[in-house]
């Protein structure tokens, strides 16, 4: 009797990448189960016969129509077929350390030294193509473990891919500082950029064999803190840092200072034209004040020569009256005495008789005035002439006076009044014409 089972599964450690079924005669109807990180794979005479996806499969002639050629009919009528099963973990593997085995080379343009580092980090892992990975890596083994693909937790070049990881990471790595230009002192911020040109570059390759390396992670740089050139290079950077600050903050005191001056002649402008505008406004509102009080002022005065009956031409008349009849008795004549004072009363006539003209005061109020005045002025000439005061002054001869009229009376040719008997007109103080 043929010996053959009806399920057919595998439940094992993550860490196996792939697994073969300990058995390889299955009954037709058998059950097979694939999980959903897994895929299985039927080999014959070591080649694929069938792939199958997550989920359970009865193997039946139907979905496995290859199988009737390998068929054979056992004792007892039980029909069964002969190959070899492996499960394949599709299960991404996690965390999984590298480190180079020795020191990195590497030459610093800026500084001309060579100075040598190492690297270490981790990264994932998972199966891409299950074929590839059983053809290339599997063959007619047992199974793959993860430590025998990344040599973890083996002595160095055990693992299959191990010292591809350290001979790319130590080929790319001072090609990749050399080419974006990094400084080996600042290497620390540019870990991401490293990873991820060095997990391009590997997964080109682990492609081939049915792999891929999701994330690579450089975590580490080391650098030789005790080599004098590495010191020295050290040195050299910080000095050159120092420089450039000291420069950048001088920089930044006369930027600064420029900015001040700046600030200080707009505050001084802005101070000016404040003051400006306010010496202005302060002129403005004086002369307005100025203006609105001589405004109300003249109103007032025009108000109260309304109501005393005049207007400002005839106070105008009445203030240059007043002034030469105050120049007429205050003024002095040339001569001194008696004679003095008889003269001041002829101008006091005079005066009298123009401020009247000017004034346009009527000839009744003034005909008192002018006829007194007149007559003082008329008798000037005779007083001096009779030596008042025992002769004693010397004789004055008198001008000439015109001829008057018979009646006495005469026309102003300058106004137009009549009938006038004084020397001068009584209206606009014309003197009277001779002849």
């Amino acid at each position: 009797m043929v010996e053959a089972i009806s399920v057919i599964k595998y439940e094992g450690s993550n860490e196996v990448l792939a697994h073969k079924h300990e058995k390889e005669d299955f009954t037709i109807g058998s059950q097979l189960i694939v999980h959903e990180t897994q895929e299985a794979l039927f080999f014959r005479d070591g080649k694929i016969f069938d792939q199958f996806k997550a989920g359970r499969h009865t193997l039946v002639t139907n979905n496995i129509p290859k199988v009737r050629d390998y068929m054979k009919l056992g004792t007892g009528g039980i029909n069964v077929f002969h190959c070899e099963v492996y499960f394949i973990n599709m299960v991404t593997q996690m965390g999984i350390r590298w480190g180079t085995d020795s020191k990195v080379r590497l030459f610093d343009p800026a500084s001309g030294l060579h100075v040598e580092i190492g690297a270490s980090g981790n990264f994932n892992m998972r199966v891409t193509d299950s074929a590839k990975l059983i053809l290339k890596l599997v063959g007619t083994t047992d199974g793959l473990m993860q430590s025998d693909v990344t040599g973890e937790g083996k002595s160095y070049g055990t693992g299959m891919f191990k010292a591809l990881i350290v001979n790319k990471v130590k080929a790319n790595l001072a090609r990749i500082i050399k080419e974006n230009n990094l400084n080996i002192l600042e290497i620390d911020a540019y870990l991401d950029v490293i990873s991820s040109k060095l997990m391009l570059d590997i997964n080109q390759t682990l492609d081939e064999y049915g792999l891929t390396m999701p994330e690579f992670y450089v975590t580490s740089i080391v650098t030789p803190d005790n080599d004098p050139n590495f010191v020295r290079l050290k040195q050299q950077f910080a000095d050159k840092t120092l420089k450039v600050r000291e420069e950048e903050v001088k920089k930044a005191e006369a930027e600064a200072a420029q900015q001040r001056k700046i600030v200080e002649a707009q505050t001084e402008a802005q101070l000016k034209a404040v003051s400006a505008q306010g010496e202005a406004d302060a002129l403005r509102i004086k002369a307005q004040a100025e203006a609105d009080a001589y405004r109300m002022q003249a109103q007032a005065e025009a108000q109260e020569m309304q109501m005393k009956g005049y207007t400002y031409r005839d106070e105008t008349a009445r203030q240059v009256g007043l002034e030469a009849m105050q120049n007429g008795i205050t003024g002095g004549g040339s001569g001194g005495g008696a004679s003095g004072g008889i003269g001041d009363v002829a101008s006091l006539g005079v005066t009298l008789g123009a401020m009247g003209g000017v004034i346009n005061m009527t000839r009744d109020a003034m005909a008192p005035i002018m006829g007194e005045s007149q007559k003082v002025g008329e008798g000037f000439g005779n007083v001096v002439n009779g030596g008042v005061g025992g002769g004693t002054a010397p004789a004055v001869e008198p001008a000439p006076a015109p001829a008057v009229p018979a009646d006495g009376a005469w026309n102003c040719p300058n106004c137009g009044k009549t009938g006038i008997t004084s020397r001068f007109c009584p209206d606009c103080g014309a003197a009277r014409p001779v002849g």
